[in-house]
């Protein structure tokens, strides 16, 4: 009953506001949605908001790099084609054959496929992070994740580095520009962008590792995977 008493206590806590009032009081308020909520589940928000906008920030970057991809999906604009990706859920996504997560990733690096190679990459990305993050926006004290997800999905981020670097066509071509390794205009923003949301990721999995009580550890990797693992369906 005591440990009860403490955790209500600093969950009421972390609900509360204070700020001055117009008599040059304090007033001290308790938003209700964050009785709720512990942390975690506010680090967890903010860290799948932080993850999916990196990832619709590469797809802009790519989009400018490769501008006739968006062009392939009869979108208007680069704009409408990243609105499309915002919007995922929303809209239809026939060229991608109902895949998802690495299979649709994976498309992107696929001689025969012949759509917006940005929008089936980010588009499986994204997924990968919705699966990971159990397919919700907000985090609540009830609520679960699980570490292997989202560990797997930061390693899944490697392998697109990986694949946009060496992936090419039969004639030789990447199938995506994106870092510019010329030594009189180099350009690593990309690298450095999927680096930040491995980054994300990772921390999100050691937190939920803490909060499951399991012990984890980043695995050591002698070399990149080329495969994009499985995300949805670990338990």
């Amino acid at each position: 009953m005591r440990g009860l008493a403490v955790l209500l206590a600093l969950v009421l806590a972390a609900a509360c506001s204070t700020r001055l009032g117009k008599d040059g009081r304090s007033e001290t308020t308790v938003d209700v949605k964050y009785l709720a909520k512990t942390e975690v589940d506010r680090i967890a928000d903010t860290n799948r908001a932080e993850v999916v906008d990196s990832l619709l920030m590469i797809a802009d970057k790519l989009y400018k790099r490769n501008p006739k991809e968006w062009k392939k999906a009869g979108q208007p604009s680069r704009e409408a084609a990243l609105e499309r990706l915002r919007n995922r859920h929303a809209q239809r996504w026939p060229e991608l054959n109902g895949l998802r997560e690495g299979q649709a990733a994976a498309l992107a690096f696929t001689e025969a496929y012949p759509g917006d190679r940005v929008a089936a990459l980010v588009f499986g990305l994204l997924t990968m992070v919705d699966a990971a993050y159990e397919h919700k926006e907000a985090f609540y004290i009830l609520d679960s994740l699980n570490e292997m997800k989202l560990y797997n999905s930061a390693r899944n981020m490697d392998v697109a580095v990986w694949k946009l670097g060496h992936d090419r066509n039969a004639a030789g071509e990447l199938f995506l520009l994106s870092n510019e390794l010329d030594p009189a205009n180099r350009n690593l923003s990309f690298e450095r962008e999927f680096g930040r949301v491995m980054g994300l990721l990772d921390f999100m999995a050691k937190i939920v590792a803490d909060r499951n009580g399991r012990g984890f550890s980043r695995l050591t990797q002698t070399a990149v995977s080329t495969i994009f693992l499985p995300v949805s369906f670990l338990k």
